[in-house]
C-alpha cells in the first residue's frame, strides 16, 4: 500500500483528533457528582479526641456517620495565637490566618480603638432595632468558601450562616451569604427572631 505526503498528514490529524477526544472523555467521566447540600459544622472547645473518647455515646446519624463517611483531620496545628472563637471561624472557613484574614480575635484594635470583631455601625439588622444587630463581615479581608462558592456558580447557590454568636454566624458565611443569623441581647425575643428568620427561606426546610 502506497501512502502519500498529504495522505500521512491527514492521518496524523484524525489520530491527534482522536486522542484529544478520549483523554476529555476521561476528564469528563471523572468528574465528581456535586452534592447538593454542604454543612459545615464547628464545635467550640470540642477536641479532635472526643470523636472517640465518646463514640458509644454517639448516634448512627451523627458523629458516627461523619466519621465513617466524612473525613477527620487529626494532625493538625493551629498556625496562630490566641486560639479564640474569631480567628478560629475566620482562619477555617477562608483557609487562611490572621495576618491575612484581618481578624486578630473577638475583639481587637483598629484605628485606635478596641471593636469587636464583627462590629459595623454602617448597616442596620433585619427585624430588629438592637444594636446587637449592627454586625458585619466587613473586617474580614479575605473571602470565605461560601463567597467563592457563590462566585463559581453565578449566585445560584445559597449560603447561610446560623448561629447563636454574631461573630460564628457572619465569618464563616463571608461576604456575599445569602443571610447570617444569631440570637440578639434580648436572649428569648432574638431566639424568636432567629427562628422567623431563618425560615423565611422557604428552601431551608427542603
Amino acid at each position: 500500500m502506497v501512502m502519500y505526503k498529504k495522505d500521512i498528514l491527514t492521518m496524523n490529524k484524525i489520530i491527534k483528533l482522536i486522542f484529544v477526544l478520549c483523554c476529555f472523555c476521561g476528564i469528563a467521566q471523572a468528574q465528581p457528582q456535586r452534592p447538593k447540600l454542604v454543612v459545615g459544622i464547628v464545635i467550640d472547645q470540642m477536641r479532635w479526641d472526643y470523636l472517640y473518647r465518646y463514640y458509644a455515646r454517639y448516634g448512627e446519624g451523627g458523629f458516627k456517620r461523619m466519621l465513617g463517611e466524612g473525613f477527620s483531620v487529626e494532625n493538625c496545628k493551629i498556625p496562630y495565637i490566641p486560639s479564640v472563637t474569631a480567628i478560629g471561624h475566620s482562619s477555617i472557613w477562608t483557609g487562611s490566618v490572621p495576618s491575612i484574614h484581618g481578624i486578630a480575635g473577638n475583639n481587637f484594635v483598629k484605628d485606635g480603638k478596641v471593636v469587636n470583631c464583627t462590629a459595623d455601625d454602617t448597616v442596620n439588622p433585619v427585624g430588629s432595632d438592637s444594636k446587637a444587630g449592627k454586625m458585619s463581615p466587613r473586617n474580614l479581608w479575605v473571602t470565605a468558601i461560601g463567597d467563592e462558592l457563590r462566585l463559581a456558580t453565578n449566585n445560584r447557590s445559597k449560603v447561610i450562616g446560623v448561629a447563636l454568636k454574631d461573630r460564628a454566624s457572619i465569618l464563616p458565611a463571608g461576604h456575599h451569604a445569602n443571610g447570617a443569623f444569631w440570637v440578639d441581647e434580648n436572649f428569648f425575643g432574638g431566639l424568636i427572631n432567629f427562628a422567623k428568620g431563618v425560615w423565611r427561606y422557604r428552601w431551608v426546610g427542603q
